[in-house]
């Protein structure tokens, strides 16, 4: 880095801060060597997490939806490190990294997502199993290939959450387990997908009738043991035998953000202004689910895939106005609808005036997301090896 060059340090690699960094690295910066970006991330692949779903029916391969940073940043000026984050010294602006290398920013990006809190339940941390990453999908998939490979009469899967994440995670698993198959959905509201469109409402209800999936509602986990599921409905409590307990429940911050001193909410989000800048830290940015955000109308911000990559797009424009003497722009958030994968081939889809459900839906929810992936030389290898799949399956016949 150059003396005059200014760094901007972006904490977290997921859709905040990768796409906040290729939209700095698409702007006319004054000159080539005006600015540093530094993307920081413990992992080493970015993760589509919207399909985070389909490996678990193996419907798609890790490298289509977890690229990794060294071939989507190959041909930009973004400097890539893989490491934890160990402290941020807000006084010296400074990121003390777990490499033990010590950053000095101009400006900062927090993006680091947030993590599934596992000590809601006595017994969930040591048994139930999480489904944020790709090594949560791998070990969802090892347990269930072991138990596949048993004589056991039927496999039993308990999905504790009946939001989005749980809907669509007990759709795949019962898809690919079959007749096999014994999954339920465990929801102590009185429905699945509170915050839904009574569309998605039902065709994930037909979706989950017609896999033969029990939906607990009113129903609260009282704990988790290594082969049991004790449950509450109604004052009554009865105890399950289960093989495996996925937790899609919460989401809290990360323990890095409880080290810096930022505005919170009660939910321990950093309060940001619709510029997206923490409320008075002008320096530092915040998106994604760690950020309360309203936006320039007063819309509160919901915390999904689709606000952040609408915030990393404003986020970007903002880092690079306000080093270029620029007026930053009000985050207008916009929603363009949601999606839901209901198991194999089938999903369903609102938004912008429509209503698809079933395999038609599945095909644009695929389309739109391979148009959302991170650069176009990652949507032609994948869009290429979707189009060529099913000559493959024919040929394989």
């Amino acid at each position: 880095m150059t003396e005059s060059a200014k760094r901007i340090c972006i904490l977290g690699g997921g859709f905040g801060g990768l796409y906040t960094a290729l939209r700095l690295n698409s702007l006319p910066w004054r000159t080539q060597g005006a600015v540093e970006i530094v993307l920081i991330d413990q992992r080493d692949r970015f993760l589509f997490a919207p399909l985070l779903y389909e490996l678990v029916t193996g419907e798609l391969a890790t490298w289509e939806i977890a690229p990794s940073y060294s071939e989507l940043l190959a041909d930009t000026r973004i400097r890539f490190i893989q490491t934890t984050v160990e402290a941020v010294n807000q006084g010296e602006k400074q990121v003390q990294l777990g490499s033990g290398e010590i950053l000095t920013y101009d400006r900062l990006v927090l993006a680091v997502g947030g993590e599934t809190p596992m000590d809601m339940v006595p017994g969930a941390a040591a048994h139930a199993l999480t489904f944020r990453t790709v090594e949560d999908a791998q070990r969802l998939q090892e347990r269930l290939r072991a138990l596949e490979t048993t004589e056991a009469d039927k496999i039993r899967v308990a999905i504790v959450g009946g939001g989005y994440s749980g809907v669509e995670l007990a759709c795949k698993v019962a898809d690919r387990l079959g007749d096999r198959g014994r999954v339920r959905l465990v929801e102590r509201a009185d429905d699945i997908l509170q915050t839904s469109a009574e569309f998605n409402r039902k065709a994930a209800r037909d979706a989950l009738s017609e896999r033969g999936i029990w939906l607990d509602l009113d129903t609260t986990v009282d704990r988790i043991a290594a082969d049991t599921l004790t449950l509450t409905y109604h004052d009554q409590s009865d105890e399950l035998p289960v093989d495996i307990v996925l937790w899609t429940v919460g989401t809290r911050v990360v323990p890095l953000l409880n080290t810096m001193d930022l505005p919170r909410n009660e939910r321990q989000q950093i309060q940001v202004e619709p510029t997206l800048q923490v409320t008075g830290h002008p320096d530092i940015y915040a998106l994604g689910d760690l950020a309360d955000c309203q936006d320039a109308t007063g819309q509160q911000v919901p915390t999904t895939a689709q606000s952040a990559l609408q915030q990393a797009d404003y986020a970007g424009w903002n880092l690079w106005a306000a080093l270029s003497d620029r007026p930053q722009l009000p985050f207008r958030y916009q929603h363009l609808g949601e999606m839901m994968a209901l198991g194999v081939e089938n999903a369903t889809l609102t938004g912008l005036g429509l209503k698809l459900d079933g395999p038609l839906a599945h095909v644009a929810r695929r389309l739109t997301y391979l148009y959302r992936m991170p650069t176009l030389d990652h949507q032609i290898r994948v869009g290429l090896n979707w189009i060529q799949q099913p000559l493959r399956d024919w040929l394989s016949v």
